[in-house]
């Protein structure tokens, strides 16, 4: 059994407590999919016995099960790396069974709460070597918090003013107040320091702790170029906020940034251990190629590919598209 294996399996069998509701393979909610599997297979190698619960999912018999999981089990171990996302467990699934019927294959991803095959995408873009024209500067940013990320086009980052891009812009009594800040610290006085910790953050800037190092950073609230996902409140507007979370939660992001917007927010193109973000919403459906502000023939071609495949917002015949959403919403107001 290979470590990744274990320590996948570690993670989903953990004692449930009362108020955990448990999935159709006896592991907590929380744990369906990637860690799920992982459990099924560890036991699988152990005992050679298949969920009980699947066959309610599948129409093969219990041998052709068995069957399945003794492929799926050697796959996971010559994988290099093995899944660590549920997208790349789906599709080990679906290689793994590609000759065998649709409804097994469909019917043992929804077992374990896994992306169906035409809910996956293939990204063809690739980050670029160099500044494209347009672009104004490039970000390297620390890692995400998963609170910044406001809705499916609008996320929150902080830049360490130790970058080139920012650091020749910090304010003199930005830089003043972290250092007295720190000696507030030292001599115990969380008071003082917090007082100067306001007037950093009024500011726009901020001191994160990363990996147990203080970092003033540079706030800034980007505005995905080229998209505009559905808002909070309209259909399929959580699930495009939570898709960019997953992308890009605790990640460090390169971000290229054309401009600004009458918002203050900055404009730019998002990439996340290389893959273009911006791709990745309008394939799976979550976005619209904001073609008002964007004229880029790409955008759009990824839109189409996600209509003809009905997937996300799609799945209805005419979602009503966020900027018609709120105009609707501006005039109501006020006629109020």
């Amino acid at each position: 059994m290979g470590n990744a294996l274990r320590s996948l399996y570690g993670k989903c069998c953990k004692p449930t407590t009362a108020d955990e509701s448990l999935g159709p393979h006896g592991v907590s909610a929380a744990t369906v999919g990637v860690s799920a599997l992982a459990h099924d297979l560890f036991n699988f190698e152990i005992t050679s016995q298949v969920p009980e619960e699947l066959g309610s999912y599948v129409v093969s018999s219990r041998k052709a099960q068995a069957n399945w999981y003794r492929k799926m089990l050697d796959a996971w171990k010559q994988a290099k790396p093995p899944p660590q996302t549920a997208e790349e467990a789906s599709r080990l699934i679906i290689d793994t069974l590609k000759r065998h019927q649709k409804a097994d294959v469909e019917g043992l991803l929804t077992f374990y709460g896994l992306p169906l095959p035409h809910t996956l995408v293939n990204l063809s873009a690739e980050a670029p070597t160099s500044l494209p024209d347009g672009v104004l500067y490039e970000l390297q940013t620390l890692p995400v918090d998963p609170k910044a990320v406001a809705d499916g086009d609008t996320i929150t980052v902080y830049v360490s003013t130790a970058d080139p891009s920012v650091s020749s812009t910090v304010p003199k009594e930005v830089i003043l107040a972290s250092v007295k800040r720190a000696k507030a610290r030292e001599r115990k006085d969380y008071d003082k320091a917090d007082e100067l910790h306001k007037k950093i953050t009024d500011s726009g800037y901020r001191i994160l702790n990363i990996q147990n190092e203080e970092i003033l950073a540079r706030k800034f609230r980007i505005r995905l170029r080229g998209i505009d996902a559905p808002e909070s409140q309209m259909p399929y507007g959580k699930e495009a906020q939570q898709e960019l979370l997953k992308m890009v939660g605790k990640k460090s992001l390169r971000i290229l940034v054309y401009g600004e917007d009458r918002y203050g927010r900055y404009v730019g193109d998002i990439y996340c251990n290389g893959r273009f973000v911006q791709e990745v919403m309008l394939k799976k459906g979550l976005a619209w190629h904001y073609v008002a502000y964007d004229k880029r023939t790409i955008l759009a071609k990824w839109e189409k590919e996600a209509r003809e495949r009905r997937v996300g917002l799609w799945a209805s015949s005419n979602p009503e598209k966020p900027w018609d959403w709120r105009r609707d919403r501006r005039q109501g107001n006020n006629q109020n």
